[in-house]
């Protein structure tokens, strides 16, 4: 199901209402961009791309500062209620965990400086793009339907948040299995350990993203829900 924004009498309401969305939507763009960059530094070693990464930081950071301040104003000026308090809500909401998804992209940056940067194992360099790229599609597919405000692709996003943490686990056993076979291993293995479970977290923020729409489009609060209870509610199957 999805949502179109109320139409007001005051066209400046309107276009206030479409500029936060715009610009979420943009911050969401910049912190794809830097999981994208993040991943690649530390694959290659890239010390350059990690900076860059590094400085993107500052410009979400600065973006959830004046998407925050502007939803802020609004709640004071126009008092929002119904749908239009629910976006701003989710808003608010969503922009806080795309800080804390550019926040975990630079940790995996940073480790573009340590040894292990560019001389991964070539199968945990596979497992950590893998892993990357669940990622990095919740994220780029939960703010696609948040563009166009639909709840039921946000349902199916945030189930898929378990492929992230199922990969995640399987990593950790694999790393657990070379440090117990080799205590050499252990500093590299640790390393790898933080990087992933920076991509896990990642997985975390993009699912609550996606709770953040189903509220703002059905004014269901799904955060301690099951997800399969959801899917069967919002797919009930035909009787004969």
């Amino acid at each position: 199901m999805s949502l179109k924004l109320n139409q007001h009498i005051s066209r400046e309401f309107n276009a206030e209402l479409e500029r936060i969305r715009s610009q979420v939507l943009r911050m969401g763009g910049l912190v794809e961009a830097q999981l994208v960059h993040a991943v690649q530094a530390l694959r290659e070693g890239d010390s350059e791309l990690a900076d860059e990464v590094l400085k993107a930081d500052q410009r979400i950071n600065q973006l959830e500062v004046e998407i925050d301040a502007e939803c802020t104003e609004i709640v004071a000026l126009r008092q929002p209620a119904a749908s239009d308090l629910r976006l701003i809500m989710g808003v608010i909401k969503t922009i806080s965990d795309l800080e804390r998804i550019g926040d975990e992209a630079k940790r995996v940056a940073k480790m573009a400086d340590s040894d292990l940067a560019g001389h991964l194992p070539e199968h945990m360099s596979m497992e950590i793009n893998y892993m990357a790229d669940l990622a990095r599609g919740m994220l780029h597919d939960v703010l696609d339907a948040f563009a166009r405000l639909d709840a039921d692709d946000a349902l199916k996003i945030a189930q898929r948040d378990r492929q992230v943490d199922l990969k995640y686990e399987s990593i950790t056993r694999q790393l657990i299995t070379y440090m117990v076979q080799d205590a050499k291993s252990i500093p590299t293995a640790l390393a790898i350990m933080w990087a992933v479970r920076s991509l896990e977290r990642i997985g975390d923020r993009s699912q609550n993203i996606a709770e953040h729409l189903i509220y703002l489009v059905r004014g269901e609060d799904v955060r301690h829900v099951p997800l399969d209870d959801l899917l069967q509610s919002a797919n009930p199957r035909k009787t004969r």
